[in-house]
Formats: C-alpha cells, structure tokens, sequence
C-alpha cells in the first residue's frame, strides 16, 4: 500500500469568516469558536489515522494573523491553498500529492463524524479501487479520495450546491474509474445542521 497523504482543507477560525453561515446561530464569536474546535479535531483524528502525510490546506495563508492564536499539533505540513475557486485549489493540492506517488484523501473541517477510523476505512477503499467518496446529507461531499489525478473532477462544479457529489460521482465514472461511494455524512454549515454536533460541544458554542 503507498502513502496516503490526507489534505485538510480550512479557513482560518477567525471571527466574521470562518462559519458565517452560522452567525445568526451562534454569533460571530460563537462560530469561530467552532470552526476553530472542528479544525482541531479533524487533524487530531488525521494524525491518529496514521496513514501518512496530513497537511493543513489554508486560507489565508499560515503567516497571516489570523492564524497567530490557533495552536496547530505538531507533525502537520502546511500549505497555502493559493488562488482560484475551490475547484483549482483542490485540484493543485490533489495533483501535487499524486506526483509525490501518494494516494490522496482531501477532506474538509465541518463533518462530526470524520475520525481516525473512517479514514482507515477510505484509505482501505484506495487499496481496490481508484477512487473513494463520502457524500453529505446536502448533496456534498466531505471524503474524496483518489490513486490517481485527473482535473475533470473540479472544473466547472457547481459548488456549494446539492449537485456537487452527484456530479463528482458521474465524472468519476466517465474517467473509467472504479469508486467506491461510502457512507452518507453530515456537515454543519447551517442552523439546522446544529442538532449533529456531539453534546460536549454545545456548550462551548452558546448552544
């Protein structure tokens, strides 16, 4: 089995623009203050999966001071997710760890149920077909992971839509790829997404 290398893409936890759809909810403060305890949980469970390389995709960039207060773990690259819409961002981030010989998961911040353990899973997925995904209740998806690069999976999608996995998954099988679909997730990105977020957290976020 190659190295996986897991990419975690992430906005700086910074009040007023991490989690914005959630300000009516939780306030500013409240919002980041989640984006901030989900960010740190996603690479906390990335690094106990053990797969290989975890990088923190960023934006803004790790020299900005919007990040000079968020204590990231130690053994985590960090890279600078760069210009274009989040469809170039993926695909430079995806391409470059293809041509390391990696495998790759991208994965995001705002799923509750991304753990050490499901990304075993995927990886495990990786090692009979070219390509895995994990779709979200909002027609999302929260776990794409591939052996192999090609930009037909992130140009011209529609994103922040209920189509983004539908389509995926179509591309992926006009490519010839074999893929296998996981689980269905949840992200929190809206209001009524809150009631997923595990009881502990509640509190910490004026729930």
């Amino acid at each position: 089995m190659k190295p996986v290398r897991t990419i975690i893409f992430a906005k700086a936890p910074q009040a007023g623009f991490a989690k914005t759809r959630l300000i009516p909810a939780l306030g500013q403060k409240g919002a980041a203050e989640l984006a901030r305890q989900m960010l740190l949980r996603t690479l906390q469970e990335a690094l106990a999966a053990n797969l290989g390389p975890v990088e923190l995709c960023v934006t803004p960039a790790i020299t900005d001071v919007a990040w000079q207060d968020i204590a990231l773990p130690s053994g985590v690259e960090i890279s600078d997710q760069g210009a274009g819409d989040l469809g170039a961002r993926m695909a430079r981030a995806a391409g470059q760890g293809i041509e390391r010989g990696q495998s790759v998961l991208l994965i995001g911040t705002d799923c509750v149920e991304m753990s050490a353990a499901l990304l075993c899973e995927a990886a495990h997925a990786l090692l009979e077909h070219d390509a895995v995904i994990h779709g979200t209740t909002d027609g999302g998806y929260t776990v794409l992971g591939m052996r192999q690069f090609n930009p037909y999976l992130f140009v011209s999608m529609p994103w922040s839509t209920d189509a983004v996995a539908f389509i995926t998954i179509v591309r992926l099988g006009q490519l010839g790829w074999s893929v296998h679909v996981g689980q269905m997730l949840h992200d929190v990105d809206e209001a009524q997404d809150l009631k997923h977020l595990p009881e502990a957290w509640k509190s910490d976020v004026g729930l």
